[in-house]
């Protein structure tokens, strides 16, 4: 059973600009369990750091045992839709308890008005959740702290098995099984920010590119904790359903998009070089800054820990640091005492060898960047790249200097053996690939506030009907984040015996954040995208599809507009003699 439930427009003038932008979806999905799926069609970003082509939803789940419970809220911009569904639904003063999967705003912004309406209701989750939570409500509630392996019996044969899984992506999160359907709620773990009417996952292919993104972005800095939480769900029966906090419910390719996360972790992990990235949770825009570097670290292959300075215990701190080959410190806020010595237990462990980058929160409370800088200068640590300064409330192009940042800082700990993995290349071989030539163009982007652009030779048409083409996008690029499926940008050709100039400015190592345009002539395209005003012609287009190839992505586009400013004028061709480099 699927029902809709569509939000009132005002005015008929307002009526189209309303219609689906939010709505409400309740389904059952098993014996006694229901869902109320808060559909945001038209969000087009999440916390900032990454665009949504396809909006997205937030998941909330009735279990009507002898017991009732709940698990997870909604997004707070729902509160009327979804306090008037839950309502008709069920007698909220009857819910028994709320489960608490992780205290992010999206998933329990409504935790306050749920305690309203069910004032006896028990509250679970981690012990760190149920701290979060403490200081997000103010005020006493009743609350179960439960650990990994803990059950609470809700009768009808419905006996919930929490699982912890810290990390995925914050600090307090859980999963929660239902022994009785087989059913588990994994809040952010396996979701996507995909908005449909369909409940579960039919259409593999069409979901696909936004459940890999949405991995890459949340997950990916987190592989260590993936895998952690993958060895725990394994004790537990095979789940039929897994019931995500975002996106479609995975139901009929439950195994495959699972074992993705295993795959893709066990990928992320196998090398020996790893950075610690530490953060402060609920502190500032702390978290989004540190999931930003350290999906820009990922990028590059770089195995990524996440530690919280304000929950971790301090001897694992101590030997975090002490195993890692990079570091990436916020400063911490004044007047807290843990976060302080967190703070004293990095700069005692850490080594003149390591590598580090430092950024600010951007909180009320932070401490002098310079000041924590210089204690690290001290010890004759390694700068990978100027501290990250954080003077207004940070935006898209912030974002884009993060993600460059822990990309420029995991190439540095990578540089070495890249290079001997270029010179173990058979010799032959390698001459011989050398001789597939191309030619020379510019891709540019934009996305939001901030723009990007690289110099590339791997280009090929690749389609007839309709007119499309291949580009290979090296994985840690920062334009790569910008050539998501459904993304937009420009294919700029140089032309021969007249691209010198462009070629060099767009070969240069650019620092984080800083603009690839400066002091070129540029035109804007309909995307926004730039287009270059002394190339020989461009192509706008989207990106249809991508194929992962090792540490490229072969990005297949659709061209939809172009135009050519010297007719009988050629593209400048490039020949190499190798074929390990560019």
């Amino acid at each position: 059973m699927v029902a809709i439930t569509e939000m009132p427009s005002v005015e008929k003038v307002a009526e189209k600009a309303l219609e689906r932008r939010l709505t409400v979806q309740v389904a059952e999905i098993a014996a006694d369990t229901t869902t109320i799926r808060s559909l945001d069609w038209d969000r087009d970003r999440f916390d900032i750091e990454f665009g949504l082509q396809n909006g997205t939803t937030y998941n909330s789940y009735i279990i009507r045992g002898e017991k009732l419970a709940l698990v997870d809220t909604s997004h707070a911009k729902f509160r009327e839709l979804y306090l008037k569904t839950l309502q008709g639904l069920v007698d909220p003063a009857q819910i028994e308890y709320l489960v608490i999967s992780h205290t992010e705003p999206d998933h329990s912004g409504l935790v306050r008005e749920i305690l309203a309406l069910a004032p006896n209701v028990t509250v679970v989750g981690t012990k760190v959740a149920l701290q979060f939570l403490n200081d997000l409500v103010h005020h006493p509630f009743k609350q179960q702290i439960v650990k990994n392996g803990d059950q609470i019996d809700l009768g009808k044969g419905h006996v919930l098995q929490f699982v912890n899984a810290p990390n995925l992506h914050w600090p307090d999160t859980m999963m929660t099984f239902d022994l009785g359907t087989s059913t588990l709620y994994t809040c952010d773990i396996f979701g996507m920010h995909y908005c449909s009417e369909v409940t579960y996952d039919e259409d593999l292919q069409k979901i696909t590119p936004d459940y890999r993104f949405y991995y890459e972005c949340l997950m990916a800095p987190n592989a260590r904790s993936v895998i952690s939480a993958m060895k725990r769900m394994d004790e537990l029966p095979q789940a039929e359903i897994v019931a995500n906090g975002h996106g479609p419910l995975l139901r009929y390719n439950v195994k495959e998009l699972t074992e993705n996360y295993r795959q893709w972790s066990q990928a992320q992990t196998k090398g020996e070089t790893n950075v610690v990235v530490c953060y402060v949770s609920d502190y500032g825009y702390c978290d989004r800054l540190s999931q930003a570097i350290a999906r820009g670290v990922a990028k590059t292959g770089v195995a990524v820990e996440m530690a919280d300075l304000k929950a971790i215990d301090l001897q694992e701190l101590r030997e975090l640091v002490g195993h890692a080959s990079g570091l990436v410190v916020c400063t911490p806020p004044t007047a807290n005492s843990h976060v302080e010595t967190a703070i004293g237990a990095i700069l005692a462990a850490a080594s003149e060898k390591q590598v580090i980058g430092l950024y600010e929160p951007h909180g009320d409370r932070d401490s002098s960047i310079d000041l924590l800088n210089n204690r690290f200068k001290d010890l004759g640590v390694i700068t990978a790249f100027p501290a990250i300064r954080v003077r207004e409330n940070p935006n898209e192009t912030t974002y884009q200097t993060c993600d460059e940042a822990g990309t420029d800082l995991g190439q540095l700990l990578t540089r070495e053996k890249n290079i001997k993995q270029l010179k173990a290349i058979d010799a032959d071989l390698d001459k011989a690939l050398g001789r597939l030539a191309g030619g020379l163009y510019i891709i540019s982007a934009a996305k939001g506030g901030a723009r990007s652009a690289m110099l590339a030779s791997w280009v090929a048409q690749a389609s007839f009907k309709p007119l499309g083409f291949t580009v290979a996008v090296a994985k840690d690029r920062a334009i790569e984040s910008f050539m998501q499926v459904g993304d937009r940008f420009v294919l700029n050709v140089l032309e021969d015996g007249n691209y010198s100039k462009l070629m060099q400015h767009f070969l240069k190592r650019f620092a984080p954040g800083a603009d690839r345009f400066e002091g070129v002539k540029t035109q804007i395209s309909s995307s926004g995208a730039p287009i270059l005003t002394d190339a020989l012609a461009f192509i706008e287009c989207e990106v249809l599809s991508r194929m992962e190839c090792s540490d490229h992505w072969v990005i297949y586009a659709i061209a939809e507009e172009g135009r050519v400013s010297k007719p009988d004028a050629l593209t400048a061709a490039h020949h190499r003699k190798i074929g390990n480099h560019y």
